[in-house]
């Protein structure tokens, strides 16, 4: 199911939002590191290769997106990283088809404006295990924007907790990432 108010502009322009280095070390604890995470809507891997850089287990992404897949499977191979695949699977309709507890951490960027965010929320935390991190991103709503969903579908940062509470996790911190990712806010979460 795709994502409503979703599509990615030209990449170069995308990736402009970012310094993914920086945002990176402060989205995936130290804590969290080892283990093996996946991402949800990896997009053109902005994210996925500086996190498979970072983890020492392998990181499963995933789009709905062919495309976005195909881009980001050939940067991996560019890249000569080995502990990253990138999927074409519709997770939401479909869930990650992870045995419970079985993951260290998830990534979550740019996609809790979608019509039902708890169910995907519980989906993360039903593949976590005990301890796992949830990293998730999102745009702000009180500042404009050069891209992003419509203002009045993205959710706020207290709305972005409340629901991972709904989805069972107990632990929840806010992460400073302004000076690396000004147009975004970061929450991490642990099951």
């Amino acid at each position: 199911m795709k994502v409503r108010d979703s599509g990615m502009p030209e990449e170069s322009y995308w990736a402009s939002f970012f310094d993914t280095n920086k945002a990176i070390t402060r989205l995936l604890p130290e804590s969290n590191l080892v283990g093996d995470w996946f991402e949800i809507g990896c997009g053109y891997g902005t994210f996925s290769l500086p996190a498979a850089s970072r983890i020492q287990g392998h990181l499963h992404s995933f789009d709905i997106e062919p495309e976005m897949v195909k881009n980001l499977t050939h940067n991996i191979k560019q890249q000569g990283l080995t502990n990253v695949t990138a999927v074409s699977r519709d997770v939401i309709s479909e869930g990650t088809g992870f045995a419970p507890s079985s993951k260290q951490g998830v990534m979550i960027y740019n996609l809790l404006h979608l019509e039902y965010p708890v169910a995907l929320l519980k989906e993360a935390y039903r593949c976590l295990e005990d301890g796992g991190c949830l990293s998730v991103i999102h745009w702000r709503s009180d500042i404009p924007t050069p891209r992003g969903p419509s203002l009045d579908i993205r959710p706020t940062p207290k709305q972005s907790i409340e629901w991972m509470k709904q989805a069972g996790f107990s632990k929840i911190e806010p992460v400073s990432i302004e000076e690396s990712c000004p147009y975004h806010y970061g929450i991490l979460a642990w099951k």
